[in-house]
């Protein structure tokens, strides 16, 4: 009874496990682009910035950076009004999301300067959002 159970059952169970596996991930990644963009200008932005503190590769850093753009994004995506875009709030954001991301990464024991990396990249999409909004008006 149990071979036939095993026959019968694991088939369709890993048929519809890999089929919500690979279907879910789909649609809200599809949803935004701007996730997506933000999170590679941080990790430019993140490079960039891990050069001048000298601290971690420059995969961590970009690391860091993707997710302090990602962190932005999502900050500035609960504000009731997206055009009220402060450059102190996303540096507060992109410094924390640097320092969480550092201490979970590794590559840089120094906080200050994952907060650097991380304020680099708000910064960065901050002033990218603000040219690209001012863009549209004209």
């Amino acid at each position: 009874m149990k071979l036939i159970l095993k026959l019968t059952l694991l088939p369709s169970l890993m048929a519809a496990s890999l089929a919500s596996v690979t279907l879910v991930p789909v649609q809200p990644a599809a949803a935004d682009n701007r996730v997506i963009e933000d999170a590679a200008i941080g990790a430019g932005a993140g490079i960039v910035t891990g050069v001048f503190t000298r601290c971690g590769s420059v995969l961590d850093n970009a690391a860091k950076g993707a997710a302090a753009g990602a962190a932005v994004n999502g900050a500035n995506g609960l504000r009731r009004n997206t055009r009220n875009r402060s450059v102190i709030q996303d540096l507060a954001v992109g410094g924390g999301a640097g320092i969480v991301t550092g201490a979970v990464t590794g590559g840089c024991r120094r906080p200050l300067n994952n907060v650097i990396n991380g304020a680099g990249a708000g910064a960065a999409v901050n002033i990218y959002r603000n040219n690209v909004r001012n863009n549209r008006r004209r």
